[in-house]
């Protein structure tokens, strides 16, 4: 089983397609696995490295204690050294859309380019995220599961899609002090001044009825990044990896092939 281990916790990944194609990285959100990709990877250009993995607290990786966001990047960065990777398209989904801002300051040589999903240079406040941590310390992560839900998909994929069990699953099933750890990160993240300073090419993509970062935030994202391109998928919630993948994937690829990045 694929594992890095670093400063004794165990980091869990995939590294999929050829050792010399384009190396593609994957930081996933707040509450989900490497596995919330899944449903994009098919209507991504064939020949691409693929590179996903679990951040501390998540999935199958250790929990490694509390960590800032600029721990997280250090994390992601000793893992591409790790796998020999020097260079990468770096693709961030919410809290990894804030670990990719990160590693684009702290790492720069190591970014490409940046693809930025439903995710914010400051994402949210302690009114929203503090409330939450002690619902879920008093409750587990059943306390959080119905809001979530509403947060991460539209109705209709709610209503309509047997696949929302999956995901039901995946969210519950996450460590409660892993989320928690990664929550109080996020709660105390502000990039608005670091990500200004961000040059690589930059697509900024929005989900039309994302309730965690609505695309207003996005587009405030965007207008922060010198050149970013933005887009908003619609009928899309938070997650459009899973929700919107065919429409998430003909964007990358178009963001790819514009910046000569395939």
């Amino acid at each position: 089983m694929p594992v890095y281990t670093r400063n004794g916790h165990g980091i869990y990944f995939r590294d999929d397609g050829p050792r010399d194609g384009v190396p593609v990285v994957f930081s996933n959100s707040l509450g989900t696995d490497l596995r919330a990709w899944d449903p994009l990877l098919p209507h991504l250009r064939e020949g691409l490295r693929l590179v996903r993995y679990d951040k501390s607290g998540h999935g199958l990786s250790d929990f490694a204690g509390e960590r800032s966001i600029e721990s997280h990047a250090d994390d992601l960065a000793a893992l591409m050294d790790h796998l020999g990777i020097g260079q990468a398209v770096i693709i961030g989904l919410s809290v990894g859309g804030l670990i990719a801002q990160a590693l684009a300051n702290a790492h720069k040589d190591k970014v490409r380019a940046l693809v930025l999903c439903d995710t914010g240079h400051k994402i949210g406040t302690p009114d929203i995220w503090n409330p939450r941590m002690t619902a879920i310390e008093e409750g587990g992560m059943e306390a959080v599961l119905e809001p979530t839900m509403q947060r991460w998909f539209t109705p209709r994929y709610r209503g309509t899609n047997p696949d929302i069990a999956l995901w039901r699953n995946m969210l519950v099933r996450t460590p409660a002090r892993g989320y928690c750890a990664v929550g109080r990160a996020i709660r105390d993240a502000d990039f608005t001044e670091r990500t200004r300073a961000i040059t690589v090419p930059t697509l900024c993509v929005a989900g039309s009825e994302d309730g965690a970062t609505p695309p207003a935030l996005v587009r405030e994202l965007s207008k922060l990044i010198k050149g970013s391109e933005f887009r908003e998928i619609s009928a899309c919630g938070h997650l459009p990896c899973i929700e919107q993948p065919e429409k998430l994937g003909s964007l990358i690829t178009d963001f790819l092939e514009k910046n000569a990045l395939l």
